[in-house]
This record gives structure tokens, C-alpha cells and sequence, in this order.
């Protein structure tokens, strides 16, 4: 086992950095690069990595660290003031992409349940793609930022519902007390901590490094964990423990230590979304992934940046926001398998739904690196981080 987990970093470490380099002669975004290896070195391709479970369980960890850091870059009262105003944005553009991806499937002849289910799973943005390109430290597009992260908060408290009622989990209200109860407990136990806990600690034992940073870590995953306690995402959790740490003076010195992590858990994160593909299905699944893949890179940022004009926002930023947002999400994919191994997808069904985001994310990426400043752009005038 040691040894295949040595051989499988090799594979994806070596491998990504040859398609990296590739990728940025060819002016591509470097998650295409990871995804791309993914499905050659993957199970399906030359099953060079036989177990990509073991390492997507070990890359979700990177979604934390983001999360975590997106949080450290936030007030509180900034983040409150945004969730109000992103809550008619996610809330009308959920439905509109709900009734684009339902009646997508239903053109191409899935059941009406099925539809259902691809159309939830198309209502979703990317995380990953949404943060990662997005420059956190430039203050010209703070705000853009903020927006962003409101949204796909708001949406991650969606997709759980989703989730938890096609697992069978209990139904509509119990969701909805669930989160209602569960996000303002974990809120008030993460800055109770913060205040009496962790901050008392970092005063005194700020100059050690070694112990800043392991805290650090420990907090982020102590709130992811606590969040999954209480009925909520990982996510969430890390996301939270983020805010609350975000009014420490050493915040910014946090967000610099960890982002080497947060780079190493996701260039897993995408390596594990190719290799979980089933090539063999690939043919049949096609027209259905490359048509919804297509509406939401096409239709998403159009949506977005209305709803953005109509509650104020500059024109500029809205089409921006938009087009970050144009992609369908992660999330796609664990719904795609909940539904799948509870009977509501066909198997080539759930194939083409994990096509589709991956194609989507590919597209998206390629778009905004070219577009918009970025951590990975490959014009010098348009790379920031």
C-alpha cells in the first residue's frame, strides 16, 4: 500500500508537472492539465493510478484549505451584508438553471425523474474553478471575490439538501431545519472559540511559526469537522472557521503559510476528477454531456450577470462574476453518484451528467484564464494572486 501511494504520487506530481508545462505553451489553464492526466494515467486509461477513491478522498482536503482561506480574506460584517444581497441572485438563478438542465435531459429523452436530477445537479457552480482562479490578495477585485464566495456559499447550503434528500436522509422540512439550526450554531461556536480560545493563543505564542501554522491547520479541520456533526458540509465548516479567524492580526500571515498546501490537495482534487471518469461509457454519453457542458458556459454567465445588473451591481463586474461562474459544479458529480446508487439515474445517465462537468470545467477554465486575471494566467498582465 506505501508503496503504491509513492508510485501514485510520482505518477501525479511528474505527470502533472510535464502537462503543466505543456499546458502553459498551449495557453491552457493548468486544472485542465490535472484533469487531463487524470484520465490518461486513471483507471480507465493506462491504469497507471488503480485507485483514484483513495486519492479524491485525500484531494478533498484542498477544498478546505480554500475555503478556509477565502474565509481568512473576509470580515464578518462584509460577509452578512453580501449574503443578503446573494440570496435573490442564487435563488432565481438556481431556478432558472434547475428548468434549463431539466428540460436539456428531457430533449434528449430522459425520464422525467432523471430530468429532475440532472436539472439540481446543473444548478450548481464550481468551488473549485470559481475560487482558484480567483485573485484574493488584489484589492481592485476584493469585492468581485466576495461576491463570488457569497453565491457558491449559498449554493453549497442547496446542493446539501439535494444530497441529503436523494440519499434518503429525511425530507424537505428536515433539510431545511437542519441548515437552519445547524449554520447559526456552528457560527456562534467558531467566533466563541475564536475570542476565548484561539486568539488568547496566538497573542502569546505568535512569534513561533511552527505553532501558528499547526493551529492553524487544527482549526480548519476542527470546524470542517464540527460542521459535519451538526448536519452541514466540511465545507461550510472550513469556510466559517476562515470568517471567524479573519479579524486576528496575523490572519494574512495564516493565509500565506497555507497556501502551499492548499496547491498540493488540489492539483489531487483534479487529477482525481479525471481518473474518475469510466471511459467505456464515453461514446454513448457524449451528445447529452457535450450539450449540457455547452448551455452552462454558454447561458450561466448571461443569467448571473442579469440578476447581478438588476440588484445593482456595475455592469463590468457583473458579466465577470458571471462568467466565473459559468461552469457546473463538483457537487454534479457526488450527485450524480447519490442518485445513481439510489436507482434515480441510469448508469448511462450519471455518465453523461459527470461528463458534462468536466467538459464544463475545462471550458470554464480556458475562458477565464484567457479573460480575467488569475493566479495561473498565462499573459503576464492578467496574473495576479
Amino acid at each position: 500500500m506505501e508503496g503504491g501511494l509513492v508510485a501514485s504520487m510520482f505518477v501525479i506530481f511528474t505527470g502533472g508537472a510535464v502537462l503543466a508545462t505543456l499546458a502553459l505553451f498551449a495557453r491552457q489553464a493548468l486544472p485542465v492539465a490535472y484533469i487531463a492526466l487524470g484520465l490518461v494515467a486513471g483507471p480507465w486509461g493506462l491504469a497507471w493510478v488503480d485507485d483514484p477513491a483513495l486519492i479524491g478522498r485525500i484531494a478533498d482536503i484542498g477544498i478546505l484549505f480554500l475555503l478556509f482561506l477565502l474565509g481568512l480574506d473576509m470580515q464578518p460584517q462584509d460577509l452578512l451584508h453580501l449574503l443578503g444581497k446573494a440570496t435573490a441572485v442564487t435563488l432565481g438563478s438556481s431556478l432558472a438553471f434547475l428548468g434549463l438542465g431539466a428540460g436539456a435531459a428531457l430533449a434528449f429523452g430522459l425520464a422525467a425523474g432523471e430530468a429532475a436530477v440532472v436539472g439540481a445537479a446543473f444548478m450548481f457552480s464550481s468551488t473549485i474553478i470559481g475560487l482558484k482562479l480567483m485573485p484574493t490578495t488584489t484589492l481592485h477585485h476584493r469585492h468581485t471575490g466576495e461576491l463570488v464566495i457569497a453565491v457558491l456559499l449559498l449554493q453549497d447550503l442547496l446542493a446539501i439538501a439535494v444530497l441529503i434528500l436523494l440519499e434518503g436522509l429525511g425530507g424537505g422540512a428536515a433539510v431545511l431545519l437542519r441548515i437552519g439550526l445547524g449554520l447559526p450554531a456552528l457560527a456562534a461556536a467558531a467566533f466563541a472559540m475564536q475570542r476565548w480560545v484561539l486568539l488568547p493563543l496566538l497573542r502569546r505564542f505568535d512569534t513561533i511559526q511552527e505553532y501558528v501554522f499547526l493551529l492553524a491547520i487544527g482549526w480548519c479541520l476542527g470546524g470542517a469537522e464540527l460542521a459535519a456533526l451538526l448536519g452541514l458540509s466540511h465545507e461550510i465548516g472550513a469556510f466559517i472557521a476562515g470568517v471567524a479567524l479573519a479579524s486576528s492580526p496575523i490572519a494574512l500571515f495564516i493565509a500565506e503559510r497555507l497556501k502551499p498546501l492548499r496547491d498540493f490537495f488540489l492539483v489531487l482534487f483534479f487529477f482525481s476528477l479525471g481518473a474518475g471518469y469510466d471511459l467505456g461509457l464515453l461514446p454513448r454519453a457524449l451528445p447529452l454531456g457535450l450539450a449540457l457542458a455547452l448551455l452552462a458556459v454558454a447561458a450561466k454567465p448571461l443569467v448571473f450577470a442579469l440578476l447581478l445588473r438588476r440588484i445593482g451591481e456595475p455592469r463590468g463586474r457583473s458579466r465577470e462574476v458571471g462568467i466565473r461562474l459559468g461552469q457546473m459544479s463538483e457537487f454534479a458529480l457526488l450527485i450524480s453518484v447519490a442518485a445513481a446508487g439510489g436507482g434515480a439515474l441510469a448508469p448511462l445517465s450519471a455518465s453523461a451528467l459527470q461528463l458534462a462537468t468536466l467538459l464544463s470545467l475545462v471550458l470554464s477554465s480556458y475562458v477565464i484564464v484567457l479573460r480575467y486575471p488569475s493566479p495561473i494566467a498565462v499573459d503576464d498582465r492578467l496574473r495576479r494572486d
